[in-house]
């Protein structure tokens, strides 16, 4: 008897991991699909400030950061931002329905997702351990 493959969810070695969406539906979902790939936490920020808030209460290992907020058009701000902090700043995902709005020179700080995606391809991306230009390639190529 043949069995057949099952989809193995990647495991994440990640601890906390904002999520910067003001889209409730996308965030649950983002949310859900990297605790059951085993981040330690997720936060949920809807706006610039709050994610301001979250920042201030602790480091985040991963930031999945929604360009067009409802309180602010130019939410790669926050991109810029974390690229300063210390040593080893947070890894950065772009999730945008308009990427050609993001500049240059900050899309290159991360992937970029295209609205509408499938939030376990961006657990795949986050699980690797590979960052920057390949997963900027693998993203442009799938």
């Amino acid at each position: 008897m043949r069995r057949g493959k099952s989809k193995k969810v990647p495991k994440l070695r990640l601890g906390r991991v904002l999520v910067v969406e003001d889209d409730s539906i996308l965030a649950l979902s983002i949310e859900t699909a990297l605790l059951d790939a085993g981040a330690t936490e997720v936060v949920i920020c809807p706006s610039i400030a709050m994610t301001m808030d979250a920042l201030e209460q602790g480091p985040a290992e991963a930031i999945v950061l929604d360009v067009h907020l409802a309180d602010r058009d130019d939410g790669w701000a926050i991109a810029e931002l974390v690229d300063l902090i210390g040593p080893k700043p947070p890894r950065i995902v772009f999730s945008t329905g308009a990427p050609q709005d993001i500049p240059p020179e900050i899309a290159e700080m991360g992937p970029i997702f295209e609205k509408p995606y499938d939030p376990a391809r961006l657990v795949e991306v986050l699980a690797s351990d590979k960052e920057g230009l390949f997963d900027r390639l693998r993203n442009v190529i799938s």
